[in-house]
């Protein structure tokens, strides 16, 4: 049934790479397309190798571009056919040849993408450290919001929404808001008390209770959660509720503030099984 915040989600970007998580992300973005009745862009993009004999690129790019063009869209048939042939959504299928994460943002403007549905192994260690996974990329530049999926999904129930509520977060709290409408779902709005950022449950619960007054919140709970880090505490909190989707902002920070200050939201997207919804406010 078309929900009434359904145009938020009209145009979907699905970048896959076959893998078992981007078939996932595929598979939940077929679920929310039927609800919003929306058009999937399922995007495959083929990193060209490096070569350096200029007379044999133009010969082995294009027999390369063939058989993996043939390839690629024998999977996608496999995947329609499987995972959309009896739902309701129309599935638009895109080959593109570069960087994928140059790509994929080029394709969030060129599809006028509402959201990116992406899967991700998550990045962990050094790797993590100095370049990070594509998905922590696209969660930090992305003009529209995006679901990052590991693991399979399942219906939409619980929506975890990690928040300072004496910050002004009246943007990311609207989003939320219509997040939690689209999928009929209840919102665990979230505080997570630090010993680095430690507030009385006093003084944090007038707060909790004043934002959720301001944003007239329905079918929610407010809770306070004590741990050592807010990383740690929102992936804690997140199982005792079975959360289904984490919602959560990004600044978006790139370059030496990135490395010195990170990124609490790419932190949960890297190392948390659930979805993860992000939205960069700037």
């Amino acid at each position: 049934m078309k929900n009434k915040q359904s145009d938020d989600m009209k145009r979907i970007l699905v970048p896959c790479d076959f893998s078992e998580p981007s078939v996932e992300a595929f598979k939940f973005a077929v679920e929310v397309a039927a609800r919003s009745g929306g058009t999937i862009h399922l995007l495959n993009v083929v990193e060209l190798p490096v070569l350096y004999d200029s007379a044999a690129v133009l010969s082995f790019e294009q027999a390369f571009m063939d058989d993996r063009k043939k390839e690629v869209e024998k999977n996608f048939t496999k995947m329609k056919s499987k995972w959309a042939k009896d739902m309701p959504v129309i599935v638009k299928t895109h080959i593109q040849y570069g960087s994928a994460v140059s790509v994929i943002r080029r394709m969030i403007q060129e599809t006028k993408a509402d959201l990116v549905v992406l899967g991700t192994h998550g990045a962990k260690g050094m790797k993590e450290f100095t370049i990070g996974s594509n998905t922590e990329k696209i969660v930090r530049s992305s003009s529209v919001p995006v679901i990052s999926i590991k693991k399979a999904g399942k219906t939409v129930r619980n929506i975890v929404f990690p928040t300072t509520p004496d910050v002004d977060l009246e943007e990311i709290t609207m989003h939320v808001k219509r997040l939690q409408s689209f999928f009929d779902a209840t919102l665990h709005v979230l505080y997570v008390n630090t010993p680095a950022r430690f507030k009385t449950d006093g003084k944090t619960k007038k707060m909790m209770n004043d934002f959720a007054k301001r944003f007239m919140l329905k079918n929610h709970t407010l809770n306070i959660f004590n741990d050592i880090s807010e990383e740690s505490g929102i992936a804690n909190f997140a199982k005792e509720v079975n959360a289904d989707i984490i919602a959560m902002r990004t600044h978006g920070r790139r370059g030496i503030s990135h490395l010195t200050t990170g990124s609490i939201a790419e932190d949960v997207v890297n190392h948390i099984d659930c979805a993860i919804w992000t939205y960069k406010i700037a």
